[in-house]
């Protein structure tokens, strides 16, 4: 066994799973500073969640090696991770606010702390008014908030969530990544896989992108978008002239609007052949690629339709 490095709150190393005879998580490495927000990105089925009910020690690899906050036995750091499964679950008779309290005290947190943090967290997050209310009596957005609260009550050093996004409108959605961003304000680690790119592209640093039990692409947003040179879009006066050599000779105009990937040369170059040839510039504009455009490009078309379809299938119909 390796010994653990002290930069990193998770760490594996070739961690297998099988179920059935069949690897649903197949060698897969991973390394995740302390302190940052890190997405893991994959369609349903890709094996985000068992890689993360192996990294929590929810269950074991068959293979491999991981740490959690330096520990080989990742449940023996429970106290100090908040989870929130994918699979949602509060008792329905129970007031939000012990909901909240309940959770924490299974993290080690006592009770009646629990209740007053939970409580006064309701409060923060607008909804003190239901603080008395049972579970079943709050809509899908508030009772995704409750559990929400619940895993972060015990101020852990570790938050991992498991599409915590699925199910929620765009405006809880929006209050979901404030909170994200606050925890890691405080220097807290926070994990989330999601099959929706736009999260990711505005919450991480770091990403890794899992087709197939595999990981495909480990790195910092920026560099999964730089695989991809920007493109250009232009509008001219004129047809032609000498400046048309600075433009790659497939590219066609739709009307007099040009679109094209950026020349290996830059955009300087580019500006003082249309400028000197005659153009007659109208407009230019300089698109670097999207997350979602270095996706498709590393996972393919086939793994991108299918996160956009998970996406469409679990959009919130709730507000809060």
């Amino acid at each position: 066994m390796h010994a653990p490095h002290s930069q990193y709150a998770i760490e594996a190393r070739n961690i297998v799973k099988r179920f059935d005879g069949e690897a649903a998580v197949d060698g897969i490495d991973l390394t995740i500073r302390k302190g940052s927000i890190f997405g893991i990105l994959g369609p349903n089925g890709a094996g985000k969640t068992t890689t993360l009910r192996m990294l929590l020690g929810i269950i074991d690899p068959d293979e491999g090696e991981r740490f959690l906050l330096g520990s080989p036995e990742p449940i023996s750091m429970a106290h100090q991770v908040g989870y929130l499964p994918e699979e949602r679950g509060l008792y329905q008779s129970m007031k939000a606010f012990d909901a909240i309290a309940f959770m924490g005290a299974l993290r080690g947190l006592p009770l009646a702390e629990g209740r007053k943090r939970g409580r006064a967290m309701m409060e923060d997050h607008g909804l003190g008014d239901a603080a008395d209310k049972q579970i079943r009596q709050l809509s899908k957005g508030m009772a995704q908030t409750v559990q929400l609260l619940g895993t972060l009550v015990h101020d852990p050093d570790l938050i991992i969530l498991d599409e915590p996004f699925s199910g929620l409108d765009a405006l809880n959605q929006g209050k979901l990544e404030r909170l994200i961003r606050a925890q890691a304000d405080k220097g807290v680690t926070i994990i989330f896989s999601t099959h929706v790119i736009a999260h990711a592209e505005r919450l991480c640093e770091e990403i890794a992108i899992i087709a197939d039990g595999k990981i495909s692409f480990k790195g910092k947003v920026s560099t999964a978008r730089d695989r991809l040179r920007p493109q250009v879009h232009l509008e001219t006066r004129n047809l032609d002239g000498p400046w048309r050599t600075a433009i790659p000779a497939e590219c066609k105009p739709l009307g007099h609007n040009w679109h094209f990937t950026l020349p290996e040369s830059g955009v300087e170059p580019l500006l003082h052949a249309l400028v000197e040839g005659g153009a007659g510039i109208e407009s230019l504009s300089i698109e670097r690629p999207g997350l979602h455009d270095a996706f498709v490009q590393i996972a393919g078309d086939a793994a991108a339709r299918k996160m956009e379809a998970d996406a469409g299938n679990n959009n919130g119909d709730e507000t809060a």
